[in-house]
């Protein structure tokens, strides 16, 4: 295996993957809901494929001596997933609020 190709799929999936969860809570903040939950599946995307390099990489740790770079790229994808999680949370929050917001507008306009 490409150390240095493994290194730059890590970095870039996690990174497009990271971009698109914060899209998806810019969507949730709007109550556009749908949008979100699309942007959030294409976050995940780029996060399996990620993981499938990350995979690979470990997988061939016997031909490359433990890198510095390799591991903050690992890195790197692992707290894309981290955020995602959080990203989806914060998304079921603007559920809940909207949700609501609704209720409340039913009742000071009834």
């Amino acid at each position: 295996m490409d150390l240095e190709k493994a290194i730059y799929h890590l970095v870039l999936y996690g990174g497009n993957a990271r971009g698109i969860a914060y899209e998806a809570l810019d969507a949730a903040e709007e109550f556009q809901f749908e949008k979100a939950e699309e942007l959030l599946q294409q976050a995940e995307e780029e996060l399996m494929k990620g993981h499938k390099w990350q995979t690979d990489l470990v997988q061939s740790t016997g031909d490359h001596p433990p890198s510095f770079l390799a591991i903050h790229a690992q890195d790197h994808l692992m707290t894309a997933l981290a955020e995602l999680n959080l990203v989806k949370r914060f998304v079921q929050n603007y559920r809940l609020i909207d949700d609501l917001r609704k209720r409340v507008e039913k009742l000071e306009n009834p």
